[in-house]
């Protein structure tokens, strides 16, 4: 599908002044003003990212009594579980509790639930064997806040309960005893965005302070805390969060923390995947290396061997676990790439995705586990929200779905518009996931494709590309590209920047490389400057790249590229197409 590009308006003057007041390149300062910071103080402050902006732990609601109640237990020495997801927020998350309560002397262990076997969220049934095991506490971690009637399970089987959560919640809220979440009603947290394992990192700092009675936590605890940032740094950039406000701060942080201080199971699954020969660690790291891994086990139902690979100390056992995840992650892949081409295929012989409002396939034997992948490599290239749903492989039964959105849809309001078709549904307005009968997959796809149709007009069903800055090739100098990178970390909520160039030249011949030929390199020139431009996913453009005849216009990323010590600039090419007059920036009157 086309996509129309768009370049941000901007106040030149503003950035010129921002330049010169605050010693920044001309590309950077353009960047900033583009984001309404037009001072050198608003510079400073955005750029640095102070890990004292962090908001005492106490101002999110239910953590000072549930820090109480936590301390409480550990001294009378009663039986903790906490239950965690099966994701890698989940058990990011987890881990931080798990090892903040050990160091505390707790008598604690850790449920990770199997996603098929118990699905999202509390299980009564697990509920019930915990307290046949004599537990006395539960703290839920990225789980819990939906789960209105297994809450009152817990009550009545008499087990205190603390949810820890960060998703949306119903009309009715859980009879917990105490409910940790940074938008529950009449709450002034003023930033919702944390994910379950930044919450869970707020109520480890609330019981670390309370162990050392007093705000400022023992050197001891302070680098379990820094430990933790990296961890929930991972959890974080992986659960695709928003990264600003508190979120940048952890991620920032928690990237420096992960080179520094890894416990022992990241260690070993960062030298197995290279990032410990990188000097340092971007948030694309996470998001296209820690994080899938530790998600392959949940998905294939070994996400306990995730948890276990964020809390052992073992060396050698670190290193099994490493391997084990890495031979996951090659099955997950291999899963993904079948369910996609299959869905590929129902969808070009089923639908006509340039005029349905949505997507919504659904296949016999598909791996539940990894449909959400799925569903977001759809959205992405179709541009349209995105429901992909996994049928029992022999009988008609309940089925599992999983959904990714695009800008302009909540997609967790959305299903509730269709609850009527639906066993369950959970999530928040970027992803979700769902249950429902296959019986009714038919009349789900037609409300939801109504609800769509009603929510987003056809413009917003057209992939714009907003780009910040026309940039010249030559602009590129290490110097700017690494004042670029001081806009990090990059995820959702704070994109990398995308700039454009005009009149750009095809030098030599574009290759496919990666596996499966799925990614293109390729050298592009512009006024007698030289830079490698890379895409993932988009091995076709090579052939295509290869029969132009003149200069094209293009949209990139730039980027760093670190190989065996060796520093260079490159580019990541988002979008291209036969050269038009050059593309002009928006300027704002000043």
């Amino acid at each position: 599908m086309s996509k129309r590009w768009r370049i941000q308006p901007y106040d030149s003057d503003e950035a010129t002044r921002l330049e010169s007041s605050a010693g920044l390149s001309p590309v950077l300062a353009q960047l900033l003003v583009a984001r309404g910071i037009c001072s050198a103080e608003g510079a400073e402050q955005f750029l640095s990212v102070r890990m004292n902006e962090l908001r005492e732990p106490d101002d999110l609601p239910g953590v000072s009594e549930a820090a109480e109640r936590i301390m409480a237990a550990i001294q009378a020495d009663r039986a903790i579980r906490i239950y965690g997801d099966y994701d890698a927020d989940g058990m990011t998350g987890s881990s931080i509790l798990q090892r903040c309560l050990q160091m505390l002397g707790a008598n604690v262990s850790a449920f990770i639930p199997n996603r098929r076997a118990d699905g999202y969220g509390l299980n009564p049934d697990r509920l019930a064997e915990f307290a046949e095991d004599q537990v006395s506490l539960v703290i839920t971690v990225d789980c819990g806040i939906a789960n209105v009637a297994e809450a009152e399970r817990a009550r009545q089987l008499g087990l205190e309960l603390i949810v820890t959560d960060h998703h949306q919640y119903g009309d009715t809220l859980p009879s917990a005893d105490v409910l940790v979440h940074p938008s529950l009603p009449g709450s002034s947290y003023p930033f919702d965005g944390l994910c379950g394992a930044g919450v869970a990192l707020k109520l480890a700092w609330a019981l670390c302070q309370r162990a050392s009675d007093a705000r400022k936590v023992s050197t001891a605890m302070r680098e379990f805390l820094l430990m933790a940032m990296g961890v929930a740094a991972i959890g974080t950039v992986a659960d695709v969060v928003p990264l600003l406000d508190e979120n940048r701060i952890i991620v920032r942080h928690g990237l420096l923390s992960l080179k520094q201080r890894p416990p022992e199971g990241l260690r070993a699954l960062m030298r197995m995947t290279g990032l410990e020969e990188k000097s340092s660690l971007t948030a694309e790291d996470i998001g296209f290396m820690i994080g899938p891994h530790l998600n392959a086990a949940g998905r294939l139902g070994q996400a306990p061997l995730g948890l276990e690979l964020l809390t052992t100390d073992d060396p050698q056992r670190a290193e099994a676990l490493a391997t084990y995840l890495g031979e996951l992650n090659d099955n997950r892949k291999r899963l993904e790439r079948r369910i996609y081409t299959q869905a590929k295929k129902q969808i070009v012989e089923q639908f006509d995705v340039e005029n349905d409002p949505a997507v919504v396939v659904a296949g016999r034997g598909w791996e539940p586990g990894v449909v959400g992948v799925v569903a977001g490599r759809l959205a992405e290239k179709y541009h349209r929200p995105t429901i992909v749903i996994a049928m029992d492989r022999i009988q008609a039964a309940a089925a599992t779905g999983s959904g990714r959105s695009v800008a302009g849809l909540n997609l967790y309001q959305a299903l509730q518009a269709c609850d009527q078709h639906l066993v369950k549904h959970g999530g928040h307005a970027a992803a979700v996931g769902l249950t429902v009968e296959e019986s009714q997959i038919d009349a789900f796809r037609n409300t939801f494709f109504e609800h769509v149709a009603e929510a987003l007009s056809q413009q917003d069903l057209e992939e714009e590309i907003a780009i910040d800055a026309e940039t010249a090739l030559s602009q590129l100098t290490m110097s700017t590209v690494e004042q670029i990178e001081q806009l990090a970390p990059f995820g959702n909520g704070n994109p990398r920047p995308l700039l454009c160039a005009a009149g750009v030249e095809v030098a030599g011949t574009p290759k496919r490389m990666g596996g499966g030929d799925r990614h293109l390199s390729a050298m592009f020139s512009q006024h007698s400057v030289k830079l490698r431009a890379v895409a993932f996913g988009q091995g076709d453009w090579a052939e295509e790249l290869d029969q132009v005849s003149g200069p094209i216009d293009i949209v990139y990323q730039p980027m760093i590229n670190e190989f065996r010590g060796r520093r260079s600039v490159e580019i990541q090419l988002v979008d291209w197409r036969p050269a038009e007059a050059a593309v002009p920036a928006t300027v704002k009157s000043a």
